[in-house]
């Protein structure tokens, strides 16, 4: 996807949104001011970048960022970033690995693209700008000759951990990785050991994004790891993309 492809869509409403690859300073600000908002905002992550009012990381340099933009105002109201592994093996690793251990998957690292700091405008959540994201993620890919999606799922954390444990016991019987494909948590969830599975437990609350991960043929990795920075426990997601059920799979790379 070069970064001077554009791919709109129109909706009922009058807005006009575009799907591209930041090509300024100036979109990766956008971006890191849409995140921190969110992530800040709206989540109450302690953030400690080196500029106010933006999240901002070690890993932004090196990443390419998608951004959806509406052209009536010229805002940013969507973006994930992009980490490829040429690009992380110059950095030394993938975000993930700062999270799990992820030497299990040393043979599929030369094919893997890591996804993460996905975030929408809270105005924008109607679907719209989401599908943008993920059709530009699909031209991307096919571009870069991606084999292996990798990126960390977040599950909030402000009931003291409740959901979080259900989700994980849920998906670890229907979607669990091969053992081959397995990783393993550096900072394991805080309690996830102590507390027993009931029968009255509350059912699982899987967040949309991961559900959407999961319905077009995504695997966790294993049990979810502490993000002490964001207060959240963290699933390790990989889509490899010949898992990738038919009819996204057409539905997205057609649109790309």
């Amino acid at each position: 996807m070069e970064s001077s492809t554009r791919r709109e869509a129109r909706f009922d409403d009058p807005r006009q949104l575009s799907v591209t690859l930041a090509a300024t300073d100036r979109d990766v600000d956008a971006a890191q001011r849409l995140r921190y908002r969110v992530f800040a905002g709206e989540m109450g992550a302690r953030l400690s970048g080196p500029a106010a009012g933006r999240d901002e990381d070690e890993f932004d340099a090196w990443c390419e960022h998608l951004i959806v933009r509406d052209e009536r105002c010229g805002e940013v109201v969507g973006t994930y970033r992009v980490l490829t592994a040429d690009r992380a093996a110059r950095l030394g690793s993938f975000y993930a690995d700062t999270e799990f251990d992820l030497s299990r998957l040393a043979p599929l690292r030369p094919g893997m693209c890591e996804i993460g700091r996905a975030c929408i405008h809270p105005d924008y959540r109607d679907g719209g700008a989401i599908m943008l994201l993920w059709q530009g993620l699909a031209a991307f890919m096919q571009q870069r000759r991606c084999r292996t999606l990798i990126g960390c799922a977040s599950i909030a954390m402000d009931d003291g951990g409740a959901n979080a444990l259900s989700v994980w016991r849920r998906l670890a019987r229907t979607h669990l990785a091969p053992d081959a494909n397995r990783v393993f948590p550096r900072r394991a969830l805080p309690r996830l050991a102590d507390v027993p599975e009931t029968r009255d437990a509350a059912p699982a609350v899987i967040p949309a994004l991961l559900k959407g991960y999961l319905r077009v043929g995504a695997w966790i990795g294993g049990e979810p790891a502490w993000d002490e920075a964001f207060g959240t426990a963290d699933l390790f997601v990989m889509m490899p993309l010949e898992r990738v059920e038919g009819r996204y799979a057409r539905h997205y790379l057609k649109a790309a």
